[in-house]
Parts: structure tokens; C-alpha cells; sequence
């Protein structure tokens, strides 16, 4: 990726240029020290003066109302804040006419943001204040008053918080009036400029010290650039957070938001002083010290999908690259390309007007349909259909461009959704909430409505990242979760009635991806990079879960590394320089799969005798258990050596009847509840209050017994076994009170046990009696 940059051969403005800002993907304006402020339109090189200054109003920095914000007063949006040199801000609309002008600081006003929502406004200054201001410009409160001039500002996503600049230090200070203030040492140096990003929440700064740094929102650094030749003047995100750009002296970089550099370019400029990024994210613009204002588009960008890899080469032109055969495409787009998504067998394109769907089968004849709204800011793929989200909202897609469903819910916010809180597959969509971290809302695909009673998925702490498995049936659907804790949680999507288990599975997991064709997951967990080749194991049979991993030594990955994709057998990861790293990873584990989704049990064990591997006999195992295939499950834990539980198999398979094999297969794999619920229902009474004597659940088995009145006295008799057993005494009331007046005869008690097992043995041949008589009849 890099930076295509182009300048006028002579400056518009006759002096430094001290900030620049989009209204538009195609409009921008600057303001100079020649207290001109003129409107440029980098399509047709054109430029227009907006407005003359007073002769004694230097401007400082401009911000435009957010966009697509203001109900009715749709006049307030089109207009931007000015903050100038004689203490004063100026409210001034696209037209240019100044609509206000507020006295606001002591000296000059340095910096001045509107909130997220338009609602506020904050502007520092040389004073040391840090005030708020309603969108009208009445003043709210002063929220800090420092010693020293205050140089930069930034609003947090949610607008609740203010950062700004003091000296060397950087300031987090809420606007709840005790709140804790949040401060550390950031630079070397004076700091001049800040950055707070509302998708990825994190904060660049950049000082006199010649270097950036990105900090985490609690003031953690996550980058600190090597020394430039000259100080930082300008920094600025990209909104959807994977880009920013870094301006100095002559320079002006392109950077991740990891923040390694993709592009260096030297274009003679002087000092440039601000950067402001186009609404779609493919161009900047930079204010220079000479009076020039540069334009850079980003170019270059990969996008790779098996044997494929396309380049964006120009603005509206794309290279398509098939490494097989070399053979090469281009796909011209009418209008500048924003966005793609290469996946699945398809590339997805949205432009500014319309959206390309191409197959990789025919790059020639590519499906298109116009957009509602120009700005797209992410597409997702999945197997059988994509999502486009855009400030308006999310839409769902077929392939053949139908838009299937736009699901809503309340308080949604589509200009801060990422690949890593928007997750897809092909019947659900998953989307973590922002007014409340802690909740992911889940969709059916097809109808845009909340699955099952319509309640969001509730966890304890703040989620980070989610992601859904992308095979297997809809009722099986998981969803992968990391939190603040660095946890890796899983759980299933669909929930019958009762609240799913969610299932610690991994800790310090620092970036996961499940692959495309199986359910197999993948992480990057403390220094280790884990797969777990079955993680539905933990339903299943918990103590198996470490046997179905495979880790491997992640410390040469460097430090944060992040899974790009997971496609085949191969992961890619992207190290902290950038570098791309390519791991393979055992293909048996996703073949066992195909085996076990076709319910072809006799190859799953072929495979594993040829392949030798505990890691694949376990994975067998716990597919065995959670089918409900016995006889493969005893041989899989016999071949690890798990005897116990192999005999346990074997008790269950002698067991008489059908139900009471089943709920033993629940109990198997830890649902105690289910497994009674499953007896209760079959008519087992007998059966479900045993399973609670073996379990010691003696209250439960009390309580079973008392309810169908019968086998009282077996509970009893049981319980005293027990307490003898150890040598202590009842205590237990309810236990002292039906065992008053009830003789204990264990005769009495083993005929009716054997009794219970005929009666059901004689159920369980009459049903399997009537089953054969039923299909002699057919």
C-alpha cells in the first residue's frame, strides 16, 4: 500500500496553510495565514475563495460538523468551527458567512472539536483552558485549567471524555465533574497534535520529540516510531481506524494502525500542520507550511484469496493476478473504488455509487447495483451471501445482489462497526453493541429479526472481539468471544429455552479467526499460538479439550501479532512490522471433519489407525460423544488410553432402553439437569432419581421421590449407606423426617430396583417390537 500524492506547480495561498477539512469525498476546504479560506475540488483541480478574514484573524483549526447529524436544523451540518489567533471561535457555514463569533480564551484558541453526536463543542487554547461549548456556542463549563498552553484535543468514541495535551503529559479527563483523571508522560518533548479514534479506540500523539506513538485508551503504549529528523506537526486516523497518516518536514507517512509504515513520502511542502482524511477513507489532505495543499490517494492495497491476488493499482482500476497460470485482469470501475472484500469465490467492490460483485470464475461480467449511501465502511463475506455496512445502516446481500434483510437494533451505531465487532455466516450475524460493551446482539440472516426469544447475548465483562463458526448445522452455530481480560470465551448461538453455557476455552488471547471450511479456531494465546482442532469438545467431554490443541511457539511472531485469515490449512499473520508470516498446520483434523459432518464413522477411524495422532483420536472421540455414536466413541477413548471412561461406555450400551441410553450420554458429557429432564419426561422416575443418588445430589433425589411417591424409602436407605459409610450423622431435617417410622428393608428395596429394570426392559422391547412391525407394514 502507499500514498499517491500530487501538489499545484504554484500555491493557491500566498502563506503557511494552517488547516485543512472534507465536507465531502470530492470538496475540501483550507483556511491560511493569508486569512484567505478557499474551497477545493480535487476531481477537476478547480479552487474557490470562500471568505476574506479580518486582516487581525489568524486561523488555528477548522472542524466540520458531523455529518448526517442534526434532525431538522440540516443547515447546522453544513457548516464547520474556526478557531483563530485573537481568542475567539467562529461558526461559519459552506457558503461562508460567519453565523457567530464567540470570545472563548485568553490568546489564541489552538484546537476546537465538535463530539461524535454534534451536541458539544471543546476548544483549548494558549490560556491553558479547556472548555465545553453547546453546538449554539454558549458556554457549558470550564473543564480544566492548566499551567501551560494546551495544544491539541480529541473527543473519546463515546463522547463522555476529553484528551488534550499539557506540556510533555497527556490528559484523559471525563466530563462527569469527580471522575478520575487519567494522565501520563507521553513525549520527550512538547506534544503538538492528538488523536482519539471512535472504531478502534485508540490514540495517536505525535511531538516535538520527532516521534508518534499509538497509546490504548489507559494509556498504554502499543507503538513508539523511531526519532524523525524533524518534529511531528500533524497526525490523523483514518475513520474506520486501519490507517493513519503521520505529517513532518517535507514528509508525510502512511501508516497501520499497529503503527508500522506502509509509505514514506518526501514531497516539498514545509511543515505540514494538519492532516484531515476524506469521510470514505481513500484520500488526505495535508496543510503546508510553503501555501500549498497536498492531496495523497491510497494506492496498492492487496487483497488475497487462494490462488488469487488483486491490487489496486489506480483510483478506479484494479489488477487481478492468478498465480496458477499468471494469467492477469483488469477491472475498471466507473467511479473510485472504497472498499473490497475478496473471499468465498467472490470479490465485492463498493465505489461511491455502486457495489461490483465479480466471481472469480469471470472477472467479464461483474453483478452490479447502486448504493443507498455513498460511504460504505466495511464489507464481510460469508459462503452464501455478504454485509455491507454504511452510516445508514446494515444491509445483508446475496451474490446475485438481492438485498435479503437490513437488521436493526436499538441505539446502533453502523460509523464505529469493525471486522471485529460485526461477525457473519450464512445463516446468522452477530454484532457487538457499543452503548453497551458487555452485549452482543445475534440475528437470523435471512429475516434481519433477533434469533430465538429476541434477547441479545449477555456477558460479564466487556467484549473485545467476537466471531462465528461458518459451517456446520444452524442449531450447532457457536460464536467466539474475546473480552477486556484478554479471555477467549465460547458459546452457542441458539438458545432452546434455557441459557446456553458460555465456556472459558483460552486466556491472554490476543487475536482469533475460525477457518472457512471446518470448525476449527484458531489464536494467538500469550506466546503460543494454539489451534483447537474440535472447541465444541468443552459440551461434550471438558477434561478432553487439552488433547484436541495444537500449540506451537509463538515468540517468533514478535510482539502482538494479528490472524489475518484462516483459509485451508494455512493461517496468515501479520507480525508487529508488518511482515506477513504463512504457518501450516496439519490438514487430517479438517478431513475428520468432512468424515464426521457425512456421518462416515468407519473412514473418521481409518484415518485416525493411518494417521497415528492422539491429537486426531481425541478429536474423534469428543465428535463420537457429541453424535451419539458409541460404539466410535469406545474405540477413540481407548486408543488414548481414557479406560474408564471407555468402561463407562460400556455400562451405557448395556443399559435396556433407549432414553435412559441417552440421558447417560447427557450425564457423559456433564448435563446433569438435562439428562433428568430427559428420564422424567421418558416416564423413568426410577432412573432420574438413581442418577441423583449417584451424584450425591441427595436433596434433589429426595425431592423426586416425594413428588411421584415412590422409592422414598430407596433414597433413605441409600443416604444411610452413605452416612455410615463415613460415620456421621443425619442433620438434615427433611431426611429426619420422612425417616421416622419407615423401616429400612434392602430386599424390599433390590426387588423393586429389579423390578423398575424389567418394567423398562419390557418398554424398550415392545417400542422396538412396534418400530419393526411398522416397517414391515411400509
Amino acid at each position: 500500500m502507499r500514498l499517491k500524492t500530487s501538489l499545484l506547480k504554484e500555491p493557491k495561498h500566498k502563506d503557511l496553510v494552517s488547516c485543512v477539512g472534507w465536507t465531502t469525498a470530492d470538496e475540501l476546504f483550507s483556511c491560511s495565514d493569508d486569512h484567505q479560506i478557499m474551497k477545493w475540488n480535487p476531481v477537476t483541480s478547480e479552487t474557490t475563495r470562500v471568505l476574506k478574514l479580518p486582516d487581525d484573524v489568524y486561523p488555528l483549526d477548522l472542524h466540520w460538523f458531523p455529518r448526517g447529524i442534526g434532525g431538522k436544523k440540516q443547515s447546522q451540518a453544513e457548516s464547520f468551527v474556526l478557531t483563530s489567533s485573537d481568542g475567539k471561535f467562529h461558526l461559519i457555514s459552506k457558503l461562508g458567512r460567519v453565523e457567530k463569533s464567540v470570545e472563548a480564551h485568553f490568546g489564541a484558541v489552538l484546537a476546537g472539536r465538535w463530539n461524535y453526536e454534534g451536541t458539544a463543542l471543546v476548544t483549548v487554547g494558549e490560556d491553558g483552558q479547556v472548555k465545553i461549548w453547546s453546538k449554539s456556542g454558549m458556554l457549558r463549563s470550564t473543564l480544566a485549567q492548566q499551567g501551560t498552553p494546551v495544544y491539541s484535543v480529541s473527543w473519546a468514541p463515546d463522547s463522555d471524555k476529553v484528551l488534550y495535551t499539557s506540556g510533555q503529559q497527556l490528559i484523559i479527563k471525563p466530563l462527569q465533574p469527580n471522575a478520575k483523571v487519567l494522565q501520563w508522560k507521553a513525549h520527550d518533548g512538547l506534544i503538538l497534535k492528538t488523536d482519539w479514534n471512535s472504531v478502534n479506540d485508540l490514540i495517536l500523539s505525535a511531538g516535538e520529540d520527532c516521534r508518534y506513538k499509538v497509546w490504548d485508551s489507559f494509556g498504554r503504549v502499543l507503538y513508539n516510531s523511531q526519532p524523525h529528523e524533524y518534529p511531528i506537526t500533524a497526525i490523523a486516523w483514518a475513520l474506520d481506524g486501519e490507517l493513519f497518516a503521520v505529517g513532518s518536514f517535507n514528509t508525510l507517512r502512511l501508516c497501520d494502525k499497529t503503527g508500522w509504515s506502509y509509505a514514506l513520502e518526501k514531497p516539498n511542502t514545509g511543515s505540514i500542520f494538519a492532516i484531515s482524511w476524506s469521510i470514505d477513507g481513500t484520500q488526505l489532505a495535508g496543510a503546508c507550511g510553503n501555501g500549498q495543499v497536498i492531496f495523497a490517494h491510497v494506492v496498492e492495497q492487496h487483497w488475497e484469496w487462494q490462488n488469487f491476488q488483486i491490487t489496486l493499482i489506480k483510483r478506479r482500476t484494479m489488477k487481478v493476478h492468478n498465480v496458477i497460470n499468471d494469467a492477469v485482469d483488469l477491472l475498471e470501475f466507473r467511479d473510485r473504488v472504497i472498499k473490497a472484500s475478496l473471499n468465498y469465490g467472490y470479490l465485492v467492490v463498493s465505489t461511491s455509487l455502486q457495489c461490483y460483485v465479480f466471481s472469480t470464475r469471470n472477472w467479464n461480467t461483474p453483478l452490479i447495483f447502486d448504493l443507498k449511501e455513498g460511504t460504505v465502511s466495511l464489507i464481510l463475506q460469508a459462503e452464501r451471501h455478504f454485509l455491507l455496512v454504511d452510516g445508514g445502516g446494515l444491509y445483508l446481500y446475496s451474490y446475485e445482489g438481492r438485498l435479503i434483510s437490513s437488521p436493526k437494533y436499538p441505539g446502533m451505531r453502523t460509523d464505529i462497526l469493525n471486522a471485529l465487532t460485526v461477525s457473519l455466516s450464512n445463516d446468522t450475524l452477530a454484532v457487538k453493541d457499543k452503548a453497551d460493551e458487555k452485549v452482543i446482539y445475534i440475528f437470523e440472516a435471512l429475516s434481519g429479526k433477533p434469533l430465538g426469544d429476541g434477547k441479545p447475548l449477555t456477558h460479564k465483562t466487556e467484549i473485545v472481539e467476537i466471531a462465528l463458526d461458518q459451517k456446520g448445522l444452524t442449531s450447532e452455530r457457536k460464536i467466539a468471544f474475546i473480552d477486556k481480560n484478554r479471555d477467549l470465551f465460547i458459546t452457542s448461538v441458539k438458545r432452546f429455552g434455557k441459557e446456553q453455557k458460555i465456556v472459558k476455552i483460552g486466556t491472554m488471547v490476543q487475536s482469533l479467526a475460525w477457518n472457512d471450511s471446518c470448525n476449527i479456531l484458531c489464536g494467538i494465546q500469550d506466546s503460543r499460538f494454539t489451534v483447537w482442532y474440535y472447541p465444541n469438545t468443552v459440551y461434550v467431554d471438558k477434561d478432553l479439550l487439552p488433547k484436541t490443541l495444537y500449540e506451537k511457539d509463538a515468540s517468533e511472531f514478535s510482539k502482538s501479532p494479528q490472524i489475518v485469515s484462516f483459509v485451508g490449512n494455512q493461517v496468515t499473520i501479520r507480525r508487529a512490522d508488518g511482515s506477513l508470516v504463512h504457518l501450516h498446520i496439519s490438514p487430517y483434523p479438517a478431513i475428520l471433519h468432512g468424515h464426521v459432518s457425512s456421518s462416515r464413522w468407519q473412514d473418521g477411524l481409518r484415518l485416525c489407525r493411518f494417521v497415528k495422532d492422539q491429537t486426531l483420536w481425541a478429536c474423534l472421540a469428543a465428535m463420537a460423544v457429541a453424535n451419539k455414536d458409541m460404539s466410535t466413541a469406545e474405540i477413540a477413548y481407548a486408543a488414548i488410553g481414557e479406560i474408564d471412561k471407555v468402561q463407562y461406555i460400556n455400562s451405557i450400551k448395556e443399559l435396556p432402553s433407549k432414553e435412559s441410553r441417552l440421558a447417560h450420554m447427557l450425564l457423559f458429557s456433564g448435563n446433569c439437569q438435562e439428562a433428568e429432564t430427559l428420564l422424567l419426561q421418558a416416564g423413568l422416575v426410577y432412573q432420574a432419581i438413581q442418577i441423583n443418588i449417584n451424584l450425591y445430589n441427595w436433596e434433589r433425589a429426595l425431592e423426586l421421590a416425594v413428588k411421584h411417591r415412590t422409592h422414598v424409602d430407596t433414597v433413605l436407605a441409600y443416604r444411610q449407606k452413605f452416612l455410615e459409610d463415613f460415620g456421621k450423622k443425619e442433620t438434615n431435617q427433611r431426611f429426619l423426617q420422612y425417616a421416622e417410622g419407615l423401616e429400612v428393608d434392602w430386599n424390599k428395596i433390590k426387588a423393586k430396583i429389579e423390578m423398575e429394570i424389567a418394567k423398562e426392559r419390557e418398554r424398550a422391547a415392545a417400542s422396538a417390537a412396534g418400530r419393526s412391525s411398522v416397517t414391515v407394514q411400509q
